[in-house]
């Protein structure tokens, strides 16, 4: 499958001798500008896409070059993309189909699409061209990249986020990663078409959540968890107040009442920073109806705990994990590191209390996202969490399954003569 943006000349564009000219193209294109005392940031995209193709043709004529009309059109359009935009990664970010870009250096960008990684014709001039690019991207953000502050994590206006970081921690050069932002969030009937979970799971998720359970999503990166936090919030009653937590804001819950707060890094001076504790703690005191935290990391998970159960029912959150089990032996292990100091049979009775389902979602080899696993949380019995799986996924038939096991919490039901069972599984 080819994700590659139509009308463009790959071959030629991934050409030595084409980078070649872009390159003295580019000096060109900004000694004139300089010399005419142009002002590129007054013109508008036609007016200044007209200068350009003018200085190109003119360039082309005096050198000489065997350059068609498209191609010469082709460079044209790349050198008003470098003079205002993003230079090869315009393209790309115009393109809806395009979930993720990932740029190696200078000579290896990929997209994700579906699921799937490809390697594009597309290639930077050299490390500084990248460079310029990721400084244009952060600029507007206020945030800075350079030997003494190698790495940055950003949001860009459209909700994208982007992460960068350059040598000497990089070897291979700058490094870029755009997860791009959708305009149009994908809805439950989308993913009950894309097949990541049945007509039945979809019922008894709705139901969980009207029914104000607090739900950990898990998965690994790229496993879907936002989405799917994104639509599980869609149950939510509309006459709830929301707040959400999150390190880059990404969260498109589309309901009336939300506060959506934000963590910050700190400052070059190593100052102002806000943590996701930090947020927390203060969004217990805005009298939230639930609390959304986008992901948990860190120390924030003593205090989400704490919200879960102390009368704040219905909260979300994800983690990283690779299944159920591991995702609350990860929480066991962040509180851990907070400086949880009571016994372990202790954060395991918080843990099991606060939590009434852990859902795990995952990527299969195709790029397809399921739910692999729906299990509820019951309780601690001999020192062990105990769960109750009630739906997982069978790779091996690619089918949905209902284990037949009914939920021992009454809120998860959906009829009253369901029979509770006794202790499934446990770690």
């Amino acid at each position: 499958m080819d994700f590659r943006p139509l009308g463009v000349d790959y071959s030629l564009k991934s050409s030595d001798s084409y980078q070649d000219v872009k390159l003295r193209l580019h000096h060109y294109l900004i000694d004139r500008i300089d010399i005419e005392r142009v002002s590129v940031g007054d013109m508008g995209r036609n007016e200044l896409s007209d200068f350009v193709l003018g200085k190109v043709s003119q360039y082309v004529a005096e050198h000489r070059l065997p350059v068609s009309r498209h191609e010469m059109e082709n460079l044209s359009r790349e050198m008003v993309d470098e003079l205002t935009g993003y230079g090869p990664l315009e393209e790309l970010i115009r393109d809806d189909r395009i979930n993720d870009i990932l740029v190696n250096g200078t000579r290896h960008i990929y997209v994700e699409r579906a699921g799937i990684l490809s390697k594009t014709d597309l290639r930077f001039i050299d490390d500084e061209h990248v460079l310029r690019v990721i400084r244009r991207i952060l600029a507007p953000l206020g945030r800075r990249i350079d030997e003494s502050s190698p790495m940055v994590d950003a949001r860009l206006p459209d909700g994208s986020r982007v992460n960068a970081i350059i040598p000497p921690l990089a070897l291979d050069g700058p490094c870029l990663s755009i997860r791009k932002f959708r305009k149009d969030p994908l809805q439950a009937g989308d993913l009950l078409a894309a097949g990541t979970y049945s007509e039945d799971m979809l019922t008894f998720l709705e139901h969980a959540v009207s029914k104000r359970c607090n739900v950990l999503i898990s998965g690994g990166t790229g496993a879907g968890k936002t989405t799917m936090l994104n639509v599980l919030s869609r149950f939510i009653s509309p006459y709830e107040r929301l707040v959400t937590i999150e390190d880059a804001a990404e969260l498109q819950l589309g309901h009336e009442h939300v506060v959506r707060l934000e963590t910050r890094p700190p400052n070059v001076d190593g100052r102002g920073e806000v943590s996701a504790r930090e947020l927390m703690r203060n969004a217990l005191r805005m009298r939230p109806d639930r609390v959304l935290l986008g992901e948990v990391r860190s120390v924030e998970v003593m205090d989400m705990l704490q919200a879960m159960n102390t009368g704040h029912d219905g909260c979300m959150s994800t983690v990283h994990a690779n299944s159920p089990r591991d995702a609350l032996l990860r929480l066991e292990m962040l509180a851990g590191f907070s400086g949880f100091q009571g016994q372990d049979v202790t954060l395991k009775n918080m843990i099991a209390t606060a939590l009434d389902l852990v859902i795990q979602v995952g990527r299969l080899t195709d790029g397809r996202r399921r739910i692999l696993a729906i299990s509820e949380v019951l309780g601690v019995q001999d020192g062990r969490i105990v769960t109750n799986e009630l739906f997982v996924y069978q790779p091996e038939r690619k089918v949905f399954e209902a284990t037949g096991l009914s939920p021992a919490n009454p809120k998860l039901r959906l009829r009253d003569d369901d029979q509770a069972v006794k202790f499934h599984r446990s770690w």
